[in-house]
């Protein structure tokens, strides 16, 4: 590895890399060892250092691995990354002579003495550096990382090797996930997993991705929600206390709000109602925003959001009321509801019920103004088709939603557990579905026979964890929260 050797190399990146590659094997031979044993991570090195004074030696050696993030007076200094952060690299090609072979983006392990320079920079003396990966492809630059968007989430790992932001934006996924399950653990739930591929979709109104199962001959849906097995389970009394966080695959629009593939958090509570769960929803939101921020208080974007529980709680017909004078409550018929509805200028369709018209009219005034932390009650009966009436009110159920900038982060309802009712509200679901031309949508036998044996009064709760991350983590889209999201077909 002399200095002919290098001027002899072409002068294109990829070419140059596969040149070098080529002469590391025929000098060192293997290039991409299956192990490497480091004594310590980056973080690590940098904690215990930390008081090591300027200009000073440790007389320490130590092993470390990274990728090479930048390289000066020709690879003397080098950054090298782990996943916990960075250190420097002092090489010399006489006492290290793989330096020369050694690009940006190249995965290397590093055996020398730590020192700290004289301007600060804790840094590792090489005696020793070994290729681990050589990558045959040119690093995006640092500083400027990867600016087109489509490519950040087609090559999300060039994403992440280029932007700081995204790393942590990834990392704080994990712990939120993890908050989640940690305090539904020690809120006395238990987790179990439910079946991704259901013979009968329900749970949700929603398109299901179809599949068909080649063995048992057998068309199934990928699940839209787990609420049913979730509530058989709770019949079973396994537990009284039962949650999932898993995926649901919805086939649907893309937005930056929406992916076909997303995260939720489902549980049952036996004994309890929507209301316990409204209390379960504010303490659980409280720690997360700790969690991440410290703090209850935290920025999305250009507002000020406050998880501090408890949050604002308006019944959904006094918010439309409020919102445009429209009395939902003093309306008696689904006529009537059209009617008022068109003449305050909303356009509704002809078959539209009185509680259809009231979410409509929902979702166009009020929900856009929903900015600090809001449950929304009392929602019609008839879109609710698994929930408990309202007493006195059997046009309403004990239905929430949260909100907060203006999304809907949860769904939760006191569970509806008679059975002859439960099989006729989801008789006339079906017949809505088959009238708008879902025909593969069946009712789901197993769940009602399940009902059928005894459910005991529950409250249960779906919260959409990819949201709620990007909430407390102030990413744009979903896109930028999900790993590896959705995306188009590449074009030409």
């Amino acid at each position: 590895m002399n200095e002919k050797t290098e001027t002899a190399l072409s002068s294109d990146p990829t070419e140059v890399r596969r040149q070098k590659l080529d002469q590391l094997r025929q000098t060192i031979g293997d290039v991409y060892p299956a192990h490497f044993h480091r004594t310590m991570t980056n973080a690590e090195l940098a904690a215990k250092y930390e008081t090591l004074e300027l200009d000073t030696e440790s007389g320490d050696v130590v092993t470390v691995a990274g990728r090479v993030y930048s390289s000066r007076n020709s690879g003397m200094f080098m950054d090298i990354h782990d996943a916990s952060g960075k250190i420097q690299i002092f090489s010399h090609k006489d006492t290290t002579p793989v330096t020369p072979m050694i690009d940006i983006g190249d995965i290397i392990g590093v055996t020398g003495v730590v020192r700290r320079t004289k301007r600060g920079e804790l840094t590792i003396n090489a005696q020793q550096i070994v290729m681990l990966t050589k990558t045959l492809l040119p690093m995006p630059e640092k500083w400027h990382g990867v600016a087109d968007v489509e490519i950040r989430y087609r090559k999300r790992h060039l994403d992440i090797m280029t932007n700081e932001e995204s790393k942590l934006r990834f990392q704080q996924r994990s712990k939120i996930v993890s908050g989640i399950r940690r305090f539904m653990e020690n809120d006395g739930f238990m987790e179990v997993e439910t079946p991704m591929l259901h013979s009968v979709y329900g749970g949700a109104t929603a398109e299901p991705f179809k599949t068909h199962h080649n063995t048992l001959k057998l068309d199934m849906f990928l699940r839209i929600a787990p609420e049913l097995f979730l509530k058989r389970t709770l019949v079973s009394g396994l537990t009284d206390k039962v949650f999932e966080i898993n995926r649901n695959f919805r086939n649907e629009g893309v937005s930056t709000r929406h992916n076909p593939e997303f995260t939720m958090m489902e549980c049952y509570w036996a004994y309890a109602d929507y209301e316990d769960i409204m209390d379960l929803v504010e303490r659980l939101f409280a720690e997360l925003a700790v969690k991440i921020h410290g703090s209850t208080e935290f920025a999305y974007g250009d507002k000020e959001l406050s998880f501090k529980g408890p949050f604002k709680r308006v019944p959904m017909p006094d918010a439309v009321k409020e919102a445009t004078g429209i009395d939902f409550l003093a309306i008696k018929t689904d006529e009537e509801a059209r009617a008022a509805a068109k003449a305050a200028g909303f356009e509704v369709e002809k078959d539209w019920t009185w509680g259809e018209c009231l979410a409509f009219i929902f979702e166009e005034k009020v929900e856009p103004t929903l900015i600090q932390p809001s449950h929304v009650t009392h929602f019609p009966k008839d879109i609710s088709p698994f929930a408990k009436e309202v007493p006195g009110e059997p046009r309403l159920v004990e239905r929430f939603e949260t909100y907060c900038n203006t999304w809907e982060l949860g769904n939760a309802f006191s569970e509806l557990n008679d059975p002859e009712e439960q099989r006729a509200r989801m008789v006339e679901q079906l017949e809505q579905a088959h009238a708008r031309g879902e025909k593969s949508k069946q009712l789901d036998d197993e769940f009602l026979d399940a009902i059928d044996q005894g459910m005991p009064p529950a409250g249960g709760l779906g919260i959409g964890v990819d949201r709620l991350i990007m909430l407390l983590t102030n990413a744009p889209s979903i896109r930028d929260v999900i790993l590896f999201p959705a995306r188009r077909a590449k074009s030409d």
